[in-house]
Formats: structure tokens, C-alpha cells, sequence
């Protein structure tokens, strides 16, 4: 019989059995809200493209569970817990917010933050996070190249309450959807989040009564200290040094200086130290990035560095320090723009702590992924506009065993593509090419993997934004493998910027071809029959290195 006392967790030892079972039963109420809100939601950058992040946090704010969805979104929600708890919540409320300077990461990011009611107390969190596709600002689709300030990216929401002790704050909501596109799709998608947070709620309550609060209380505890000690002695497992390294941004959308990254890592023990000192200055345009942002790419690249498979709560992050300097590109002082933050000045932060761990971890640590999430956003305004946003795969980096993955998204974001069929009958658009981008992954022993070739004909008048990277850099291969091609953007054939924001009229057709992975290992220790295979498949020609260009492939 469960024991239901309201009591601390103080005194009950959790068996490996008992660990594992309530572990995994915390991660499947992560996993169904997920489903909830996928399946919930009316437009197809939630629906079809699963641009969203549910979580799991116990009373104090800890996060005990998540579902491995978005990268940057889950590193992040931490942060917006915390902000709501400065709030003082009671049972039965909903907050929602998006401001990146309190708990959000950019203003398209929308977090649902709902304190679970358990007999008049708070007996944990739900989380939920999701891109809405649009949420005002100055160009449709919430993502201006040239934004200099965030009021021009969109409404900014503080953490405020949405539901009061269960019952709708109407007035809130109204306020938030007459300053966006489309509203009544953005209800439609805010319903979604409130409807998996309310299945969250429903599941810890029913573990509760399963296994009673002290138990409980007593798995979030152990789920926190078995990851923590699984993190710390992966890292322990490193060799004790610093490791430095740096790269760039290719402009911030208002110049096309670079913007330099740069990081210290630091093994001591099981202790890991990771400072941004040395990075530049929060610049003019939108790729500044909040703290948050950056903490999600570290966690990220040390994850991947050491044992992806250690559950994924607090205790990951606990033996990882993260520092930047205020006013940098990296921690940057309001009103900056940010929205290109989240997109790709994460995945930059993603290179250079690979980068950095690579002499500590090389056989974890791939070469350069595609860098970029390729973002690209058209749309309209008016009683019969739309909204498309999509960030478009490429090629991952060649890994020590095996080559990198074709036409994936990398690093940041994990998010599907939109059907063409989808995209086609939601939207006044055209898909004319869809495709590898033939000889784009760097040559190694193991190749990079290929980028991506997508062509859209747009059918109505439109705006046309485009936030990419790794268009003048190439991703860099490692241990003697050759670098991958950089990626191209182009409006009726013609090469636009990395970053540009353009009205273009019915018919005008635009291509994004992402950037190969870089290769790994020396060209020269490839095997015959995988460089056959490449051939017959049509991935790569018969050199063993990659094309200058890709224009082949078209």
C-alpha cells in the first residue's frame, strides 16, 4: 500500500529496480505531453515539424524529466521555471512567457510553466515550450534579418499568469494574440500547450497516488543524483587541462563583420568549467544569444562528449559550470535583438566546445556538423496571410567510425521537415526540388555527410527571411579529413546574404542548399568499396575529395 504521507522524502532508499521503474515512468509522462501537444496543435511548425519541448520539474524547480525533443529548448526551460518561481505560484496556475531576458530564449518560443495542484499544494511542474510561427514584430514570421532592437522580433511576454487557480486569465490572452499574425492560430497552438501540461499534471498526480508523495519525492531526488553521478564521472574519465578554441559568426544581418566566438574548457576532476571570456561584444544585429541559449548548446556538446544516454534532469547540468562576460554576443544586455541567437549562434557555441574537447575526447567528438539550422521564413500579412517557417537539414560531421549523416539537422535542433504535401496544401507555395546535395560532405576516411538541396516557388506576394550560417566558412573536418562545402541561398537563382530579409513578388523561386559535414580521417584511408558505393549512389563523384561547388548537383 503506498504511503501517502505529505511528508519529506527524508529516510526511503530507492532499490536500482525501483529507481529504473520510476525514472522511466517520469520520462513517459515527459514523452506523452510531448504527444499531447504534437497531436493537439493546428499549425504544421508544431503539428508536422515538432518544434517543441515538454519537461517534467519537481516543487523546488528541479528538473527531473524531459522529453528529448529541441536541444536549445530544454537546456533552457530551467530558466523559465525559475523565473515563475520568482513569482510566488500557487496550485492550479498556468504561466506563460517568451521574454529572453526572463526565462525565455527567443520571442517565437512560447513556455507554458503550470504548477500541478495536489490537494492544495504544489507537488511539481509542467513545462512546455513551443515555436509559434508567428508572434508580431516587423516581418511576418517573427525572424527579421535586420532586426537592432527586440521589440522589432515581436510581442515580449514576461512570466504572467494565464490560468489563476485553474480559471482562464481571458484578458492576458487577448492581449497576447491582438499583437501577433494569425491569431486564431496561435490560440489554437497555446490550447495545444495548455492541454499537455493539464496530461502532465493528471500522470504525476496518478504516480503520486501510485506510489505515494514521500516516494516520489524520494525518486525525483535519486533520478537527480543518479545523473549527476553518472555526469561526473564521465567527466572524470577526461584528461585534466584546459582547452581553448574559437570560430565566427558570418555577420550579425546588419554587417557582414565576424563575430567571434571563443571558450575555455576546463577538466578538473569531475568538474567541468566552460568561459566565454574573449568573445565579442553584444553586437548591432539579431545573433546575440542569451545565457540560456548558451548553457543549452554546452550541456548539449559535453552530453554528446561524454555519455548521451545519462537521463537527461539537473543532475546533468550540476557538474558544469557556465560563465560569459555581461555585454558580450553571449550574455547581452536588453533591448538587444536575439532571435538569430537561439538559431545559430547556438550551434556555433556548439562548435567551439567540440571543438575545445576535442583533444580531451576524440573519439567522441565528430567533425563540423552543417553549423547552421538554415532558417528560412516567408509569409504575408493581411486577413489572408500565412506563415511558413522551416529550418532545413544538412550534412553532419564524419564521425571516428562511421561517416556522417546525410541531409539531418544538426547540433541545436532536432526538429522534422514539413511534408511537402503539408506545406503544399497549407500554403501558397511550391516545392520545385527537394534533394542531397550530391558531393557536398567532406572526403575522410569517414565522409562528411551530404547537405540539402530545397527549392520553393512562392505563389503570392511574400516576404522572404532567410537567418543561415557556414556560407562563407566551411565546416572544418578533423584528423586529416577535408572541410565540407559551405552552403548557398538564392532568390531566383541569384546569391542573397547569410542573413537578408526581402519582399518578392508571385513566382519568385527561392533555393536554400545547406552546407555538407565535414570529413573525418585521411581521404587516403577510405575504403574501396564505401568510395564505389558513394559513386553508384550518386553522393559523390569519382574524386575523392569534395567539389568546390555543388552546382552539379542541380
Amino acid at each position: 500500500m503506498p504511503d501517502n504521507a505529505d511528508e519529506p522524502s527524508d529516510g526511503i532508499d530507492l532499490d536500482p529496480v525501483a529507481l529504473e521503474v520510476l525514472r522511466n515512468q517520469l520520462e513517459g509522462v515527459a514523452d506523452e505531453m510531448g504527444e499531447v501537444l504534437v497531436r493537439g496543435a493546428y499549425s504544421p511548425n508544431i503539428k508536422e515539424r515538432r518544434d517543441c519541448s515538454t519537461a517534467l520539474f519537481d516543487a523546488d524547480g528541479r528538473l527531473v524529466a524531459q522529453a528529448e525533443h529541441i536541444p536549445v529548448h530544454l537546456g533552457a526551460m530551467p530558466a523559465a521555471v525559475d523565473a515563475v518561481l520568482d513569482l510566488d505560484p500557487a496550485p492550479g496556475d498556468a504561466f506563460v512567457l517568451n521574454d529572453p531576458y526572463a526565462g525565455g530564449t527567443h520571442l517565437p518560443d512560447v513556455t507554458m510553466v503550470s504548477a500541478i495542484d495536489r490537494d492544495g499544494e504544489i507537488l511539481g511542474y509542467a513545462a512546455s515550450r513551443a515555436h509559434h510561427a508567428d508572434v508580431g514584430g516587423t516581418a511576418p514570421g517573427s525572424m527579421p534579418a535586420g532586426a537592432t532592437e527586440i521589440t522589432q522580433e515581436g510581442v515580449r511576454i514576461p512570466p504572467v499568469r494565464l490560468v489563476d487557480a485553474g480559471d482562464p486569465v481571458d484578458d492576458v490572452l487577448e492581449l497576447f494574440l491582438a499583437n501577433v499574425r494569425h491569431p486564431e492560430q496561435r490560440r489554437a497552438d497555446l490550447r495545444a500547450q495548455r492541454a499537455a501540461n493539464e496530461r502532465g499534471a493528471e500522470r504525476l498526480e496518478a504516480l503520486a497516488a501510485e506510489h505515494g508523495i514521500r516516494r516520489l519525492r524520494a525518486a525525483f531526488d535519486a533520478v537527480i543524483d543518479y545523473s549527476r553521478e553518472r555526469t561526473a564521472a564521465e567527466i572524470a574519465a577526461l584528461p585534466d587541462g584546459e582547452y581553448r578554441a574559437s570560430d565566427a559568426l558570418e555577420g550579425d544581418g546588419v554587417t557582414e563583420d565576424p563575430v567571434e566566438i571563443a571558450v575555455t574548457v576546463t577538466v578538473d576532476g569531475d568538474a567541468l568549467t566552460v568561459d566565454f571570456a574573449g568573445t565579442d561584444e553584444q553586437v548591432a544585429g539579431n545573433v546575440n544569444a542569451p545565457l540560456a541559449v548558451a548553457r543549452s548548446a554546452v550541456y548539449f556538446a559535453v552530453r554528446c562528449a561524454t555519455d548521451p544516454d545519462v537521463p537527461p534532469n539537473e543532475g546533468c547540468y550540476e557538474p558544469v559550470s557556465i560563465s560569459a562576460p555581461e555585454g558580450s554576443v553571449l550574455n547581452p544586455d536588453p533591448p538587444a535583438a536575439v532571435v538569430g541567437g537561439n538559431v545559430e549562434t547556438s550551434q556555433r557555441v556548439v562548435d567551439v566546445v567540440f571543438a575545445a574537447l576535442s583533444d580531451a575526447a576524440p573519439d567522441r567528438v565528430p567533425a563540423g556538423g552543417q553549423g547552421t539550422m538554415n532558417n528560412l521564413t516567408i509569409g504575408a500579412g493581411g486577413r489572408e496571410g500565412f506563415t511558413y517557417y522551416e529550418t532545413i537539414g544538412g550534412g553532419a560531421g564524419g564521425r571516428s567510425a562511421s561517416d556522417g549523416l546525410d541531409g539531418v539537422q544538426v547540433g541545436m535542433t532536432n526538429t522534422l521537415n514539413t511534408p511537402i504535401e503539408a506545406l503544399e496544401t497549407e500554403y501558397p507555395l511550391r516545392v520545385e526540388r527537394y534533394a542531397l546535395r550530391s558531393d557536398s560532405g567532406g572526403a575522410g576516411e569517414h565522409r562528411g555527410g551530404l547537405g540539402l538541396v530545397r527549392s520553393v516557388r512562392v505563389l503570392d506576394d511574400a516576404t522572404v527571411s532567410l537567418l543561415t550560417e557556414r556560407r562563407r566558412t566551411a565546416p572544418k573536418g578533423v584528423a586529416g579529413g577535408e572541410d565540407g562545402v559551405p552552403g548557398r541561398n538564392l532568390i531566383d537563382g541569384e546569391p542573397v546574404p547569410a542573413k537578408v530579409t526581402r519582399d518578392v513578388s508571385a513566382g519568385t523561386t527561392v533555393a536554400v542548399e545547406t552546407p555538407g559535414g565535414g570529413g573525418y580521417g585521411d581521404p587516403d584511408e577510405r575504403a574501396s568499396e564505401a568510395i564505389e558505393r558513394d559513386a553508384d549512389d550518386g553522393l559523390v563523384d569519382e574524386r575523392d575529395g569534395p567539389s568546390e561547388s555543388a552546382d552539379e548537383s542541380e
